[in-house]
Parts: C-alpha cells; sequence; structure tokens
C-alpha cells in the first residue's frame, strides 16, 4: 500500500472515532440519539479529505501518519470542547477550516522547494521579533490574565507569538546552517547576529509577560543549537543561564513569585491563587483509571454535570482542556492522548534524520522540538511537574492563533519529508 493511501485509510479510522465521540458527548448530554454526530464528522472527514487530496498531489512521498495524528488531535480537542460549550466548538470548528486552508496554501506555495525560505533568514528573525513586540504596542495590545501577548484589531484578536515562533524557527535553520562549523569551534564573533535576534526576542517576552513562551523559545533555541554544532557545553551553558535568569526573574516580577509558590503549595490559597491548579488535579483524580466517559464529566457547579452554572474548572476548554479530557477518559485514555504526541514526535525526529542537508535536518528538528516542548510545558504544568504557565496543548485546546500556527508547522514537516524520502526513492 502506498503512503498515500495508507494516509487515507488513517483518516477513515481517525472520522469513525470522532463519530462515536459525538455520539457519545451528545447521548450523554441529549439522553437522545440524534444524526448531529453523524453530520459533525462527515464534514470533518470532508475537511480532511480535501487535505488528503492537496498533499497527494504536493507531497506525494510525504511522512502518511503526520496529517492523520493531526486530525485526531484536532477531533479529540473538537469533541471535548463540544462537550464544555456547544457554541465554542463551532467556532473552533471554523478555525479548523482555516487552518486547513493555510495547510493547503502552505503545501501549495512551497511544493517545488522550501529550501528557498534559508535566503531569507535575515528578514524572518526581524519579523519574529516584530510579531512579538506587537501586543506591547499601545492601542492595539491586550492584556489577557496577566500577559499581554493578544493583539485587537477590530473584531480579531490573535496571538502574533505563535506565528513568531515558527518565523525564529526557520531564522534559526537558516543562521545554523550557515554558521556551525564556526559556531562549533566557539568563536564568539560569530555568537553575535544570534545572540542579537535571540537577546532582542527574549526582551520582548519578558516585557510583555509571557514567560511560558520565554521557556518555549528558549528551549527551541538549545535544542537547536545542540542539533547544529553536537557541542553538549552549549546546551549545559544555556541551561545555567536560564536557571540564573529565572532566579533574577523570580526576585523581581510577581507574577513569577505568585506562579512558583502556587506550583509548591496550591493549597496555602486555595481560593485563589491556587484554585485553578486545585481543582485541575481534582478532575484528574475523579477520572481514575478509565474515566467518567466523554460527556459524563462534572465541570459545573449544577446537579447532573450540565453546561450550565459556574465552571468548576476556570479556563477548562484553553489551559486545562487535559484535566477535562483525563477526568472523562481517565488514566488510560490520556496516555493513549499523550502516546499520540509522542508518535508525532518520533515521526517528526525520523524525518529530520532522513533529510538531505543542514536547512532541512534543523528545521525539522526545530519544528518538532517545538511541539514536543509546547506539550510538555502545558501538561507538565497541569499535573504540577513544573510551574504552570498559559501555553495550549497543541491541536486540542481552544484558540485559532494556536491552531493555525500548528497546521504550518505540519505542512513544514511534510514537505521535508517529500523531499528526503523522494531523495531516497
Amino acid at each position: 500500500m502506498s503512503a498515500r493511501n495508507r494516509e487515507l485509510v488513517n483518516l477513515v479510522v481517525v472520522g469513525a472515532l470522532m463519530t462515536l465521540g459525538f455520539a457519545s458527548v451528545y447521548i450523554a448530554l441529549s439522553e437522545q440519539v440524534s444524526t448531529t454526530s453523524l453530520s459533525a464528522a462527515g464534514f470533518f472527514f470532508a475537511l480532511y479529505l480535501i487535505a488528503h487530496l492537496v498533499a497527494r498531489s504536493t507531497v506525494p512521498h510525504a511522512d502518511p501518519y503526520l496529517l492523520p495524528m493531526t486530525a485526531l488531535l484536532t477531533a479529540i480537542g473538537l469533541t471535548e470542547i463540544y462537550r464544555l460549550d456547544a457554541d465554542d466548538a463551532f467556532r473552533q470548528g471554523i478555525w479548523v477550516v482555516v487552518g486547513v486552508a493555510l495547510f493547503a496554501s502552505t503545501l501549495i506555495v512551497l511544493r517545488h522547494d522550501f529550501r528557498r525560505l534559508e535566503a531569507y533568514r535575515y528578514l524572518f528573525g526581524i519579523g519574529a521579533i516584530v510579531l512579538l513586540a506587537l501586543p506591547a504596542l499601545p492601542g492595539i495590545g491586550a492584556t489577557v490574565n496577566g500577559a499581554t501577548l493578544w493583539v485587537r484589531a477590530g473584531p480579531i484578536q490573535f496571538q502574533p507569538g505563535e506565528f513568531a515562533k515558527l518565523m525564529l524557527i526557520v531564522f534559526l535553520a537558516g543562521y545554523l546552517q550557515e554558521k556551525r562549523e564556526v559556531l562549533a569551534q566557539g568563536r564568539l564573533k560569530d555568537f553575535g547576529p544570534l545572540l542579537m535576534i535571540w537577546g532582542g526576542a527574549m526582551l520582548v517576552l519578558v516585557q510583555t509577560n509571557d514567560l511560558g513562551s520565554a521557556l518555549l523559545y528558549f528551549g527551541i533555541f538549545l535544542a537547536m543549537l545542540y542539533v547544529a554544532t553536537g557541542r553538549v557545553l552549549f546546551a549545559a551553558l544555556g541551561a545555567a543561564l536560564f536557571i540564573g535568569g529565572a532566579v533574577v526573574v523570580h526576585q523581581f516580577v510577581p507574577r513569577v513569585q505568585e506562579r512558583v509558590s502556587t506550583w509548591l503549595d496550591p493549597w496555602a490559597d486555595p481560593e485563589d491563587d491556587g484554585y485553578q491548579i486545585i481543582q485541575s488535579l481534582y478532575s484528574i483524580a475523579n477520572g481514575a483509571f478509565g474515566g467518567t466517559g466523554l460527556g459524563r464529566g462534572t465541570f459545573y457547579n449544577t446537579p447532573g454535570g450540565g453546561n450550565e452554572g459556574e465552571p468548576l474548572i476556570p479556563f477548562a476548554k484553553t489551559d486545562f482542556i487535559y484535566s477535562a479530557l483525563a477526568q472523562e477518559l481517565g488514566l488510560i485514555g490520556v496516555s493513549a492522548l499523550l502516546l499520540v504526541y509522542m508518535l508525532f514526535v518520533l515521526r517528526g525526529m525520523r524525518i529530520a534524520l532522513l533529510a538531505g542537508d543542514g536547512f532541512s535536518k534543523l528545521l525539522a528538528a526545530g519544528l518538532t522540538f517545538g511541539f514536543a516542548l509546547q506539550t510538555f510545558i502545558i501538561v507538565g504544568g497541569i499535573v504540577r511537574l513544573i510551574p504552570l504557565t498559559g501555553i495550549t496543548l497543541p491541536f486540542v485546546s481552544y484558540g485559532g492563533s494556536s491552531l493555525l500556527a500548528n497546521f504550518v508547522l505540519v505542512a513544514g514537516l511534510m514537505l521535508v519529508s517529500n523531499r528526503a524520502n523522494a531523495r531516497a526513492a
């Protein structure tokens, strides 16, 4: 069976799973059987069938598992968001449509040779800083939950940092490919442009109080530097700098002090700072091993667990959707979810290993590591492995900016995979 046919078969399986999930939620909430789940799943499958046809014509040799895993994650997210709020699920569905369109557009535009992006690496680096600085500008920037990372333009609100992440990865891949040999020798002058753009990005992130993204960007930077040079010393020095910087920031930024204190002892203030994480942990514990079942979790302060009343977990559809899934799917279900993320990362790193040129290797490695680190940061924060930061769970959490950026990320990995597999064929 060809790679694209395997992709199509897997998409059919995902469509069937989404039908069952939506039907389970609808029956649990409405106590009746309806064709709504069939209609939603049919539209979902048709949408990804279009994405499959575009991939079949533009990247015929690409990895056959990335698109089905993307479809599965978005299906899980849409199903759980529908369970929490049907109106939000409709809006998220619109973003999925836009994301698939952006995915297809990326494949079509860059199908001949995505490596031409390397020639514009400095423009991508500067563009990343500009995007990160936008929320700090008066009049268009908006502060949500203490972090200034949103931009409002009329009725549209988005996070430019999600796209800045992709642009910075392109810059790092291009620059490190050009300078990796001299960087491996440790000449300080060759670190100048790299540190200038990176330092600017980190400065903007601290200024906007978006420290979760700062951690994500710093991790991507260290990972790509290590892949390019093979020097463990650079990664160790970078980690030491991050720890030192974190200590300094903790002394002067109240938001960071609050997050660390809540992480260490959320029960010290269970009615305020620790409320979210405590309710999240209770939700995970309530799911036990097998879960309550889709649509049967308790997320609102009303009898029967309906979608009315005060939410027990604030921001359940965004920051804490993993906790909602853990309650309804149980430890077994969320372990399977994390396994999908691990398989995605495995396929991404395999693509990086198979890539035939340095830019492609670094681009695939950067995109994959960024995806993996983002997943680790949010899940680790929810289970109190690390301090909690407001980062979305890729493809699952509610929100358009992250969803669109991750669709572009998948398209980038498929472009690299297509070129690598075509050369090997």
